[in-house]
């Protein structure tokens, strides 16, 4: 039996559509994408030249949280969150090489502290696809001494907030940064090269599994992983042969391969020869998983099935895929589930609740261990080369006058935590009324 916060009665396992009893529930942010005010990192740079961003915007501003991180807290806190994954900035600690800038260590020392005070579990991640502007410059992932220099980041904020955060996540999406920024064009320094995509994989799983043990040396009882972005790729026809092929090589290619040289510290010949740094072992204490969409496999462009349900970028919704990935995942690589990144855009707030609700069940339904579930976002944030478009916050934002304001899928997440789970009113108020739309057939 579980109790409704506040609500005086007892919430009956008759009403109960599903319970998250097991789960620390919370949002996850990057540094990049809410902050705002720093011009020193590889996106604002990459923002500057006509046609990046698709609105023409910038990170400059975006949700202002690096002055109005107070407020989101204590927003954060009063929706009963229970856990926050945020990142730190590398260019503002390390404006310059070598340079550490122990005030800003200080100020997200500040702000983790606050965190920790609302009984809220804070989870850290050193590298967000952001930059200092002189990383980018010395030829960021692709260069050997990549990793010694992240690193020193690694050594630089363990030091600083170890006694307050022990659960960290090392790089988020290796896979996504290095296709964006060195194959599609779509991040900095939109280079397209299939070198430059196979040095920087490298050289990401390599800083993973040393700050892996790095840390641990640090901090014995860190709980450490990395954040990897998992889809489900699947044949468009299941009877062409090409179309099975092709969705198998996706996915050894894009995220099978890189998990086994960052998880089990095994380095295959698409990554180049075992590091003398590196032992095949265990490097992880959980695994992270990003998880939005399914593909639709006919070629090397993803796809979505005809007529399947989409979100305003046209991704598919597929909620049984992240069971999916996680269980192949976990069957390499056994170890506690933490959903690192799962939400849509959704502008109108018209499927945010059910999309949530959908995910929530189909882990509820599986037999995996499951701990951590991370909506993201919190506040709708700047997107990347999409710029101020996407909303994917459960908390809207005007950004012109940076106002927040608590959605209704904000305020059906806060329902769940506070129950434990699902509950037939809470089902009806929020989620019985919202549909999908449909893509193109």
């Amino acid at each position: 039996m579980a109790v409704a916060a506040g609500a005086g009665e007892p919430v009956t396992a008759s009403e109960m559509l599903f319970t998250t009893r097991d789960l620390l529930v919370g949002v996850a942010t990057a540094s990049l994408q809410i902050e705002g005010g720093d011009r020193n990192n590889n996106w604002y740079d990459w923002a500057q030249i006509p046609g990046t961003i698709a609105d023409g915007s910038t990170p400059l501003r975006a949700t202002d949280h690096w002055n109005r991180w107070r407020e989101d807290t204590d927003l954060m806190a009063s929706l009963g969150l229970q856990t926050y994954r945020m990142s730190v900035e590398w260019s503002r600690i390390e404006p310059r090489p070598g340079e550490v800038d122990r005030g800003v260590l200080d100020r997200y020392r500040e702000e983790v502290a606050a965190v920790r005070a609302a009984g809220i579990v804070p989870l850290v991640t050193l590298h967000h696809f952001s930059h200092p502007s002189w990383f980018a410059g010395l030829g960021g992932w692709t260069a050997p001494h990549a990793v010694d220099r992240f690193l020193h980041l690694v050594d630089v904020v363990v030091d600083a907030l170890g006694d307050l955060v022990t659960d960290w996540v090392t790089i988020n999406e290796p896979n996504v940064y290095a296709v964006q920024a060195h194959l599609f064009g779509e991040g900095p320094p939109a280079t397209r090269d299939w070198g430059a995509v196979r040095a920087t994989l490298r050289h990401m799983a390599i800083a993973h599994c040393r700050a892996y043990h790095r840390i641990h040396a640090l901090q014995p009882e860190a709980r450490v992983g990395f954040a990897h972005h998992a889809r489900v790729f699947a044949p468009l026809d299941p009877r062409n042969p090409f179309h099975r092929g092709v969705a198998a090589l996706d996915r050894a290619l894009f995220q099978d391969l890189l998990a086994d040289a960052l998880l089990g510290g095994r380095f295959t010949r698409l990554l180049g020869r075992q590091p003398a740094d590196v032992t095949p072992g265990r490097h992880y204490d959980y695994l992270g998983i990003n998880y939005y969409a399914r593909s639709a496999v006919k070629g090397l462009a993803d796809g979505t099935f005809p007529g399947a349900p989409v979100n305003d970028l046209g991704w598919e919704v597929h909620p049984q895929g992240l069971v999916e990935v996680a269980r192949e995942l976990h069957a390499r690589y056994p170890a506690p589930i933490w959903v690192t990144e799962n939400g849509t855009a959704d502008a109108a707030d018209a499927f945010r609740s059910r999309y949530v609700f959908e995910h929530l069940q189909a882990m509820a339904a599986s037999d995996l261990p499951f701990e951590r579930y991370y909506h993201w976002c919190f506040v709708d944030n700047w997107e990347w080369r999409e710029g101020e478009g996407p909303r994917f916050g459960i908390v809207a934002l005007d950004y012109e006058t940076q106002q927040r304001t608590v959605r209704d899928s904000g305020r059906f997440l806060a329902a769940v935590i506070r129950d434990g789970g699902v509950t037939r009113a809470t089902y009806e108020e929020f989620v019985a009324g919202q549909s999908y739309p449909s893509g193109p057939r």
